[in-house]
């Protein structure tokens, strides 16, 4: 499992490669052109420090290089949402999901989904 933080922003480039990998830097540029207004520099040095931290494995094509992703995005959503509760929440998954469930407009399936999932471990346990 992973065991690295990644910040915001590079949530959001681990997001693009996840989606279209595996892909070179300027096809990541060119997807971050429609959603924001980093400068390639920037989304470079993103990529940087993803592989830094060993987020991201790179092999260089020809004059290029094609990222891929070391980490599952469950396994990285596991670690941020551990580490939410943990911070926010006392680690009291009930306080999380009462707060939740209280601040939202859940529609009817959203409700079901959730009474599905109670549903589901209470009868594990």
């Amino acid at each position: 499992m992973i065991d690295v933080q990644i910040s915001d922003a590079e949530w959001r480039v681990m997001n693009v490669i996840w989606e279209g990998q595996p892909l070179t830097a300027q096809q990541v540029i060119a997807q971050f052109e429609q959603l924001s207004d980093w400068s390639p520099a920037t989304i470079k040095t993103m990529l940087h420090r993803l592989t830094k931290k060993r987020v991201l494995a790179f092999e260089p094509q020809g004059n290029k290089y094609v990222y891929r992703a070391r980490v599952r995005r469950s396994d990285c959503v596991r670690r941020a949402s551990r580490s939410f509760l943990e911070r926010v929440f006392d680690g009291e998954s009930s306080s999380l999901l009462a707060h939740f469930m209280k601040s939202s407009q859940l529609t009817a399936a959203e409700r079901d989904e959730l009474r599905r999932i109670l549903d589901e471990q209470e009868a594990q346990s």
